[in-house]
């Protein structure tokens, strides 16, 4: 074997540096490149999770229309004899099926203007800005401007703070983002959906948002708004006002909605949500009132004695 000067060993080292730091640089671009672009301004045009092609059902309005469409205007019933339910969901689903048919609404996180957990959130809103960091995804919603923070590439604490939008943690598989939330506090109002589906302290939720191709998001949007309108086609403007992108070459977000409360329902079951790319975002708000509107019970806030 050969004697190698301190000068060579030095080069050699230093080479071997550069190469590792060639490699690195390569696999951050790599890793960068891999993680797919889904912020931006997304919409759909109806309310409610799409039904899975296969696997359990969830809950829908029984009430339907002449045309055999969702009729969701006059009452919301909720299939309270779904077998995704325990006895004490289908109580509570009855109960609430009960009070819409009464003229009544039923009170839920959107119309008291309260925080929005998913999967509520995602069956009540029709429009998301969505935004990207490298430490955070930022959820946007349009009606009443609820945001959810997701912190990305960490876990969640050994023991969740209950919280009214859960704590929500994210990465990426591939190009796919996964956003996975526990500890979501049961409010006033439990509710995943509408009609009023019942959620406990042990909701898990698990989304799934990757890019499909805009036919297919397009005829995904059509075939949910055909449960609720014989006019399947997408309109120009969403309900909020929100314009929708018509160039088909431009990709769509779908995300795959996953939930899990062993104490609600007697297995996990999926929905879906299909985005089409829009322009204009609208100004809404949600503020508390004392003049209720629809029937809803108004929940004010009381205080047992003056400030001053």
């Amino acid at each position: 074997m050969g004697i190698i000067s301190a000068r060579h060993m030095r080069l050699a080292a230093n080479g071997f540096v550069s190469a590792a730091m060639l490699v690195s640089a390569a696999a951050g671009a790599q890793n960068s490149a891999s993680i797919p672009e889904l912020s931006g301004h997304w919409s759909r045009t109806n309310f409610n999770l799409e039904q899975p092609e296969s696997g359990p059902k969830f809950i829908v309005n029984m009430l339907k229309k002449p045309d055999g469409t969702i009729d969701d205007d006059t009452a919301r019933i909720g299939d309270y004899t779904n077998p995704i339910l325990t006895p004490e969901a289908a109580k509570i689903l009855r109960e609430h099926g009960e009070l819409s048919r009464t003229g009544r609404a039923i009170s839920d996180p959107h119309n008291q203007c309260w925080p929005e957990p998913p999967p509520f959130t995602l069956a009540i809103q029709v429009e998301v800005l969505l935004l990207q960091s490298k430490d955070e995804v930022t959820l946007i919603y349009v009606n009443g401007q609820n945001v959810r923070h997701v912190r990305m590439n960490a876990g969640h604490p050994a023991h969740v703070t209950p919280s009214w939008l859960g704590d929500s943690v994210g990465h990426y598989e591939g190009d796919t983002l996964v956003i996975d939330t526990v500890g979501i506090k049961p409010g006033p109002w439990p509710v995943i959906d509408r009609y009023g589906t019942p959620h406990s302290d042990a909701l898990h939720v698990v989304e799934r948002y990757r890019l499909i191709g805009g036919e297919e998001a397009a005829a995904a949007i059509r075939k949910h708004r055909r449960e609720f309108t014989t006019a399947a086609a997408i309109p120009r403007f969403g309900i909020y006002g929100a314009e929708f992108d018509t160039d088909m070459s431009k990709k769509g977000l779908q995300v795959e909605v996953t939930v899990d409360d062993p104490k609600m329902f007697t297995m996990p079951w999926k929905g879906f949500v299909t985005y089409r790319p829009a322009n204009g975002w609208p100004e809404m708000s949600c503020a508390e009132s004392l003049t209720p509107s629809a029937g809803v019970e108004s929940h004010l806030p009381v205080a047992n004695k003056p400030d001053f």
